[in-house]
């Protein structure tokens, strides 16, 4: 049984990929995954922050123009990357394989975050990680950063940058986790939806073969946090290179989540972070709890923050 496995050519996206063909393999020994390496714009496209060309999206479009055009039947994501709401046709078969949800701080010189000097330069394009490290520390100076995680680490290493922030999952899977010098928590730098969960995509024509296949994969536990989570920035009308935050916890009776919508410093304001906690014991419609915490953003300003920060 063939299945072609659609994925980015960065070499954290072949480690998911080729990890989730040796699962399916696993799962199925008579199946016989393949790999289709692409080029997407967002890996193209490394000269602006990713909120100026269009976000995260930008990193799954071409990989499902080749589910579209029968090249490909499924492809494989960090679920961070992937907008909120999927196109028509489209659907998250399989998620799970969650990782360390953490951001991780990256410095040569450094040992932590507090021994930053005053006005250090920090690389990170990701408004959402932005906007809290300077609710932290205001003498930050920020710093743009593209390219995989191995270029950043060069620039990183040839003077460039102070310290870098990354997600701590994407570190360890690529046999890096000793770089991390310190592991930020939830409480103070959020996640992103999704963030060390990987999510399997599909067209709605896949075959029922394949279907029963790839969703031997899916981890219902981890699918039931990663839908609320995702469930915050549909319901602010957010894509993942908006400065939105969400990560769900829970002892599998009860689940929490928190959920944030920052602005960055202005002239005359200092970074603004609008942070919410909501819990549900109901865990039947998970994304119902991510619909309330998107309610009680706007209704603590969200809608205003959000505006400014696509006018920026």
């Amino acid at each position: 049984m063939q299945i072609i496995i659609a994925t980015r050519e960065s070499p954290l996206a072949l480690w998911q990929a080729e990890h989730i063909a040796a699962e399916l393999k696993k799962a199925n020994p008579d199946c016989e995954p393949t790999l289709l390496g692409m080029t997407t714009k967002g890996d193209q496209w490394l000269s602006s922050p990713l909120s100026e060309v269009g976000g995260k999206g930008l990193f799954v479009k071409e990989l499902e123009q080749a589910m579209l055009d029968g090249r490909a039947h499924i492809a494989v994501h960090s679920c961070k990357d992937l907008p909120a709401e999927l196109p028509d046709g489209f659907e998250l078969i399989a998620t799970g394989y969650r990782a360390d949800v953490r951001d991780a701080f990256v410095s040569p010189r450094y040992a932590s975050f507090a021994e930053l000097p005053q006005g250090a330069v920090v690389g990170t394009s990701s408004l959402r990680r932005g906007v809290q490290l300077l609710a932290r520390r205001p003498d930050l100076v920020l710093k743009p950063v593209r390219g995989n995680v191995g270029t950043r680490l060069g620039k990183l290493d040839a003077g460039e940058y102070d310290a870098l922030i990354l997600a701590a999952a994407g570190l360890e899977r690529l046999e890096l986790g000793e770089r991390i010098r310190e592991r930020f928590e939830p409480s103070d730098s959020l996640p992103a939806a999704g963030q060390g969960a990987l999510s399997i995509e599909c067209h709605e024509t896949l075959s029922s073969e394949l279907r029963a296949l790839v969703g031997a994969l899916h981890d219902s536990k981890i699918a039931a946090q990663v839908a609320a989570e995702r469930a915050v920035s549909a319901g602010l009308g957010a894509d993942c290179s908006l400065p939105v935050a969400a990560y769900a916890s829970g002892d599998g009776e009860t689940m929490m989540l928190d959920a944030l919508v920052g602005a960055l410093p202005t002239e005359t304001e200092p970074a603004r972070i609008e942070r919410v906690h909501v819990a549900a014991r109901n865990l039947s419609d998970t994304a119902a709890l991510g619909q309330q915490a998107a309610e009680d953003l706007l209704k603590a300003g969200a809608q205003s923050i959000l505006d400014a920060a696509r006018h920026a």
